[in-house]
């Protein structure tokens, strides 16, 4: 991946926030208003099969606003933020081009961060140590090196699964090559490059009321159907050790299917979980730079969108 600047430089609108803050429809009424499409950022919309669990939009929430960046990977495929910025910017480039307006919408601080302004993670790929890690890896398991980079940079060790092969082999790769975590290499670049003209908003709610709209969305996914979901993804031949079968919800379920919980205790589990992510999503924005808390109302987002952009295009 390249930090270096698209070609021509398109006006992106940000909508951010903790998940359950109501994020796409007011997305959806923006772009109406404003002749926009979404660009999504979020690291589980982008597998396909995987709708319920993730919240991706349905065709009526959309009500024809186009969404880009959603179901374009199987689950046991790999996918990384190098994959999704280079398919972001080309999706971007096209809307451009059909004189249409971007609305970049998720809750995946990392994917926004580095969409908006790059990202120096370190030396370039070495294969001949990828290949010895690799099959290290093969041998003793993943979760095997992820104890060996918890001894090496626990800080990155800290935020990675134990079976995230695609992040722990880079993580160790930079540290075996260069001896300095890649959480350095990231503090160091600090994300500094601006790589499109944008402005941040992000979806503020009362706490009391994210966790009722927590509760809620988890009832309603369980209505939906949640459970048969992840048994159609096990049946299709998706094991619950793959990455996104240990996501938010999909590993309370796989739990359940197994035997491991009641539905009760893994619902229960599912919103804890889903809160515990939202402090952290919240916790991540407040170091966007840039980033202004607004009231999650639409009159407020399609007024800041509109302002960005008139004043983006008269430039």
């Amino acid at each position: 991946m390249t930090d270096e600047h698209p070609n021509a430089p398109t006006p992106i609108f940000v909508i951010a926030g903790p998940t359950a803050t109501g994020k796409t429809d007011l997305a959806v009424a923006a772009a109406q208003a404003l002749d926009a499409e979404i660009v999504g950022a979020d690291s589980m919309q982008v597998y396909r099969r995987m709708n319920i669990g993730t919240a991706t939009p349905t065709l009526d929430e959309l009500r024809g606003t186009p969404h880009h960046m959603i179901d374009v990977v199987n689950p046991d495929e790999t996918y990384d933020v190098a994959t999704y910025i280079a398919q972001a910017d080309k999706v971007i480039a096209r809307i451009a081009a059909g004189g249409r307006r971007v609305l970049l919408v998720g809750g995946t601080g990392l994917y926004i961060r580095v969409l908006l302004h790059g990202l120096q993670a370190g030396p370039p790929p070495d294969p001949d140590l990828r290949d010895e890690i690799t099959a290290k890896a093969n041998e003793l398991g993943w979760p095997s090196l992820h104890m060996e980079l918890a001894d090496l940079d626990p800080r990155t060790a800290r935020r990675l699964h134990p079976n995230d092969g695609v992040r722990i082999l880079r993580a160790l790769e930079v540290v075996r090559q260069s001896g300095v975590p890649i959480s350095k290499w990231q503090d160091d670049h600090a994300f500094e490059e601006d790589r499109y003209p944008t402005a941040i908003v992000g979806l503020d709610q009362p706490k009391e009321l994210l966790h009722s709209r927590i509760d809620s969305r988890v009832d309603g996914m369980i209505r939906d159907g949640f459970a048969s979901e992840v048994e159609s993804l096990i049946d299709a031949g998706y094991p619950p050790t793959l990455k996104p079968m240990q996501a938010l919800g999909y590993k309370r379920m796989c739990e359940y299917i197994a035997g491991d919980l009641s539905m009760g205790e893994a619902i229960e589990k599912t919103k804890t979980d889903t809160r515990r992510l939202a402090r952290r999503q919240r916790k991540w924005f407040n170091r966007e730079p840039g980033l202004e808390w607004i009231d999650p109302t639409a009159i407020k987002i399609i007024e800041a969108a509109a302002d960005f952009f008139d004043k983006a295009e008269a430039k």
